[in-house]
């Protein structure tokens, strides 16, 4: 119980500090909201001041972001400056990010674990030199520069994936958008798994079992595989927290109604409640997450608890 509250003040603490620098970035950047709201046509007076005011845009910082975090404790992620609720956009979105991020997670999990075992059993040879080419691969190359890429070679010229949208449904609207999510990930889950199974395979453990005549199937498909998902699993608990807040470039990049584009969109439109309200959804399944994991690490190791 101490280690679960000790957790959860210091997620608190990290909500606090990161909602405030996003907060004040995006209250701070130049230009009047209430005016670019309008267009080429000015507001009336009355409705401009009346709009600051609903907003508290003539506030200090902290007071609007006291005024914030007391709507955010209602359960209410703010409205934009139309008076759209934060929320009610992002319901409808929701789906779409789901969809994107469960598929990009499946491919870093049986992709990324295949790879990593295929590289460990098959060390020193072209089939370990490949898998590290590729990993050293995806994880140097910036993700709007792999999703562009892409999108022009799978897409366009190749028409092997739809380029943009998901009008043609899961999984074929998901699948390259997916791909270019998961990259990054796909290759650090091989890239732990190769190297766990690596140092599992010389354990005294594996001498052992090979001693009593058991088959190498056998000891690497039970034991040392048991033993070396562990550390993946749990990058893959907290991957899982980062694809569903890490969407933003694959979905503007692919026109995918998601959670990501509507933060892409309102980062480009300047709409200040949107891309706080987003962003404070995002970071609080992103925390979620990682304290999830933490607890199941300690119940699995009783170690982490007095660390």
């Amino acid at each position: 119980m101490t280690y679960l509250i000790r957790r959860l003040l210091e997620a608190l603490l990290v909500f606090f500090g990161i909602s405030l620098v996003m907060y004040a970035m995006t209250y701070v950047l130049p230009g009047d909201p209430i005016a670019a709201l309008a267009g080429d046509r000015p507001l009336a007076p009355s409705v401009a001041r009346a709009l600051r005011e609903q907003h508290h845009l003539d506030d200090p910082l902290l007071v609007q972001y006291g005024h914030y975090l007391a709507g955010l404790f209602h359960g209410d992620l703010g409205t934009d400056f139309s008076g759209r609720s934060v929320a009610e956009q992002m319901a409808d979105r929701w789906p779409v990010t789901l969809k994107l991020a469960l598929t990009a997670w499946g491919i870093e999990a049986v992709v990324g674990i295949g790879l990593g075992v295929l590289a460990a059993l098959r060390q020193g040879t072209w089939t370990d030199r490949t898998v590290l080419a590729f990993t050293i691969g995806a994880t140097s190359v910036p993700v709007f520069v792999l999703a562009y890429t892409a999108q022009v070679v799978l897409g366009v010229q190749l028409g092997w994936f739809p380029v943009a949208g998901n009008t043609d449904g899961w999984p074929t609207s998901y699948l390259l958008p997916a791909l270019c999510v998961a990259a990054f990930g796909l290759a650090s889950v091989s890239r732990l798994v190769r190297a766990e199974v690596i140092e599992n395979l010389r354990a005294d453990y594996v001498r052992t079992a090979v001693a009593k005549g058991l088959t190498r199937r056998r000891v690497v498909g039970v034991h040392v595989l048991r033993n070396s998902l562990i550390p993946a699993v749990t990058y893959l608990a907290i991957d899982l927290g980062y694809l569903l807040g890490g969407t933003v470039i694959i979905e503007g990049v692919f026109n995918l109604p998601g959670i990501g584009q509507l933060l892409f969109q309102a980062i480009r439109a300047h709409a200040g409640p949107t891309v706080v309200g987003v962003s404070t959804a995002l970071i609080l399944i992103f925390l979620a997450a990682s304290v999830l994991v933490d607890l199941l690490n300690s119940l699995l190791d009783p170690r982490i608890r007095h660390d």
